[in-house]
């Protein structure tokens, strides 16, 4: 049976997980990391991998899944709604955003190098993104967040303690989760090969928006 998008994104998100701390995401982690509104949307794309034979669902132990399929990077692209459907939602590609330390910024605070516009299913994100970046680096592998996805950005000035941003640090764009503490404020890699980035009081520091899900080009 062959997987949607979001499934096969799932299932590498549930591989890499497991082969890097030795056990997979909770339900919340990915509901979180997908946009999802609810865990119950979660569960539901847990229980098609089970039924394609991707995974298996251990009874009676938390974060009991185990992997019986290596997922594939050459998943189909999805089907583009007509830019005429009520449901098609017009996004622009503004340039790249760094996953790992902050990239250099061109116009607007964002790379320079637009890719066009790009007509989308309105239903694939959770709040409505503003416009799209494509990801350069991989330190929000732990986030689903892959090297070459577009990730779906909400413009904001705010955000909240644990949410996944895209921040302007110095003038330079970055994505990573929020931290805010006593001892101040952090950018945090989900990849343990990456360090969080601390914000002193003296730099110029912005939110530019909050990641609101993504899609992946057929690698």
């Amino acid at each position: 049976m062959p997987l949607t998008d979001v499934q096969a994104a799932i299932l590498e998100l549930i591989a890499e997980r497991i082969g890097a701390e030795g056990v997979p995401p909770s339900q919340t982690e990915i509901a979180r990391a997908f946009g999802f509104k609810s865990v119950r949307a979660a569960q539901y794309h847990l229980e098609a991998l089970e039924a394609a034979g991707a995974i298996e669902r251990l009874p009676g132990k938390a974060r009991g899944l185990r992997v019986l399929r290596a997922p594939s990077r050459a998943q189909a692209a999805l089907p583009l709604p007509s830019p005429l459907d009520e449901d098609a939602l017009r996004l622009p590609v503004l340039g790249r955003v760094a996953a790992g330390r902050p990239i250099g910024a061109g116009n607007e605070g964002l790379d320079a190098e637009g890719e066009g516009t790009v007509v989308l299913d309105r239903h694939l994100f959770h709040p409505l993104p503003d416009y799209l970046l494509r990801v350069q680096g991989d330190s929000m592998r732990d986030e689903a967040i892959l090297d070459g996805d577009l990730i779906g950005v909400r413009r904001a000035a705010d955000a909240r303690h644990g949410q996944v941003v895209i921040a302007r640090l110095d003038g330079e764009i970055t994505v990573k989760r929020l931290h805010c503490g006593g001892d101040g404020l952090r950018l945090m890699p989900r990849n343990p090969g990456h360090a969080p980035i601390d914000v002193a009081e003296d730099q110029d520091f912005a939110i530019e928006g909050l990641f609101c899900g993504l899609l992946r080009p057929s690698r």
